[in-house]
């Protein structure tokens, strides 16, 4: 053991593969106010109904030194090396630090939206919104990004009853190849989904869209549309990019002070042949396993990564894998069918053990 107190804020896919491999050596206190692990890759299954997979964060500490201290950081003061947090009790003081705040659901500058719109963070909320309707209605994804599409086809598949459509202000699917589009578009016509491309949403309402195209009627509305940092890493003077994330070293250490590392998708990280890497969790988990590596001295290489496919679930029987190139341009090839959707399972099940 180095004696040194370790904190690690965060405890989505970086923060809790950082934790549960620095805990093996030091002492390490994760700041977060869950008590289970949000799978954020599965959020879509929550909103459908279908059962939830979130361990315990306890069980996930299981046998590490690491104590949970269930708040939200209030304030990161950089200087003193101290953190303020929500639960009334004296503030923690570290040696290093591990931010782990990763990222949520942007969308806030647009009228409406935070008052109208469920985000994939509320998809129990809108579980119950859909159980307690009086009637069927229509409802719309804004969003033709990942999220948006898993949300559409499994909305679709579980309800129906409901009419569902998917707005975008792109094309739905538009990275990907043209057969992983094709696939895409063909699943959510069988699924009898609705989709509204080129159509950029100016305001939400509680009867739906107004979009620069024309007013879209719904009775729910469920934002997708893209992904920002938290943030506090702005407000408390890290050095960070106009998009709000962290700039980082090679060994993810803040350029402005090089003993906070950052991980997740609040890291600005630029892979050298690979260039800057996407926020989600297949670059998440890595880079919490790294540092954990990095910290408790089982290596001092830079971090380093390589893409190799992206995967997208669409509804219960039916999914995508889409072969990338270590840059995660489009190669041509893909699984469907029942082969990509055990693809698909296999690696979903697999991130709950990286975590460990």
């Amino acid at each position: 053991m180095s004696g040194k107190h370790i904190v690690v804020i965060g405890a989505g896919y970086a923060g809790l593969a950082a934790a549960t491999r620095i805990g093996r050596r030091d002492r390490v206190t994760l700041i977060a106010p869950e008590t289970r692990f949000q799978h954020r890759v599965r959020q879509h299954e929550a909103a459908a109904g279908r059962p939830e997979h979130r361990p315990t964060i306890a069980d996930v500490l299981r046998g590490r030194q690491v104590t949970h201290r269930q708040a939200r950081v209030t304030e990161l003061d950089l200087e003193a090396r101290k953190l303020h947090l929500d639960d009334g009790g004296a503030p923690i003081a570290y040696d290093t630090l591990v931010y782990a705040l990763g990222s949520r659901t942007a969308g806030r500058d647009v009228p409406g939206a935070a008052e109208h719109a469920y985000s994939a963070e509320r998809a129990a909320e809108l579980r119950e919104r859909i159980a307690q309707a009086p009637a069927p209605g229509t409802v719309a994804v804004v969003g033709g990004g990942a999220t948006g599409i898993e949300l559409a086809t499994e909305l679709a598949e579980a309800h129906p009853d409901w009419q569902v459509r998917i707005v975008s202000a792109d094309r739905v699917g538009g990275w990907f190849s043209p057969r992983g589009r094709a696939h895409v578009l063909a699943v959510l016509a069988r699924l009898g989904v609705r989709v509204d491309e080129h159509a950029r949403v100016t305001s939400v309402s509680a009867d739906g869209l107004r979009t620069d195209t024309g007013r879209i009627p719904a009775d729910l509305v469920v934002w997708a549309a893209s992904m920002e940092p938290h943030p506090l890493a702005a407000e408390a003077g890290l050095a960070v990019t106009p998009d709000g994330r962290a700039r980082v070293d090679g060994h993810l250490r803040s350029l402005s002070h090089p003993e906070v590392h950052v991980v997740g998708d609040a890291a600005a990280v630029e892979v050298p042949g690979v260039g800057p890497l996407r926020m989600g969790c297949v670059t998440a988990l890595p880079m919490g396993q790294y540092v954990g590596r990095l910290l408790s001295g089982r290596t001092t290489r830079p971090f380093d990564f390589r893409f190799l496919l992206q995967c997208l679930s669409l509804g219960r029987g039916e999914a995508l894998v889409q072969f990338v190139r270590p840059d995660d341009s489009m190669r041509s090839a893909v699984l469907t069918g029942a082969l990509g959707r055990l693809t698909k399972a296999l690696i979903v099940r697999a991130v709950i053990s990286g975590l460990r």
